[in-house]
């Protein structure tokens, strides 16, 4: 499973890299217009790397998983494997209502998946495990879902406000969480 999850954020990676078209022209003007293409791939790029890394430590603290674990595992997936899209229609449409408050729907429902494939986890293997201690309540987790229930509909009043919110969450992840490897024997 972490193979195959390692594997699809990857190649989501590399598919929202590939929307980054070069210039035909060879001065730096050239570049001006894809400013807000690149500042989306950068957030993007950022929250999969999030992702990537919680995942990765989410699968060393448990033992095993089942059938109910791979669906919430793909359930995961499905709502990151949207990522670049959205990305590339925010990106295009610099940070316009719509494509921002999507943005945010997403990032919305990957947290709200990751939270239930931690749920099912901790469900799978006790109240008492590595996990379940490691997770503890998990506020950042439901600060980050509360920011996105925000910026959702303020996309709508400003979507640069929105954006910052979205950035905040990204600020507030990429601030090491030791949680997991403190517990790990």
């Amino acid at each position: 499973m972490e193979a195959f999850s390692d594997g699809v954020i990857a190649i989501l990676i590399t598919i929202m890299v590939l929307g980054l078209t070069a210039p035909r022209e060879a001065d730096l003007a050239a570049l001006l217009p894809l400013i807000p293409v690149f500042l989306s791939y950068v957030l993007s790029f950022v929250f999969l790397g999030i992702y990537w890394n919680n995942h990765h430590h989410l699968l060393q603290a448990i033992k095993h998983v089942d059938g109910r674990v791979l669906w919430a595992n793909l359930h995961l997936l499905f709502w990151l494997s949207l990522v670049p899209f959205v990305t590339a229609w925010m990106g295009e449409n610099r940070f316009a209502t719509w494509p921002v408050a999507l943005y945010g729907a997403v990032l919305l429902l990957a947290a709200v998946a990751y939270f239930i494939l931690a749920r099912t986890l901790i469900s799978l293997h006790g109240r008492d495990s590595v996990l379940a201690t490691a997770l503890g309540r998990d506020f950042k987790g439901k600060v980050s879902v509360a920011i996105y229930l925000v910026a959702i509909p303020l996309a709508f009043v400003n979507s640069w406000l929105a954006c910052g919110l979205y950035v905040l969450v990204a600020i507030m992840w990429l601030i090491p969480d030791r949680r997991i490897e403190k517990t790990l024997p």
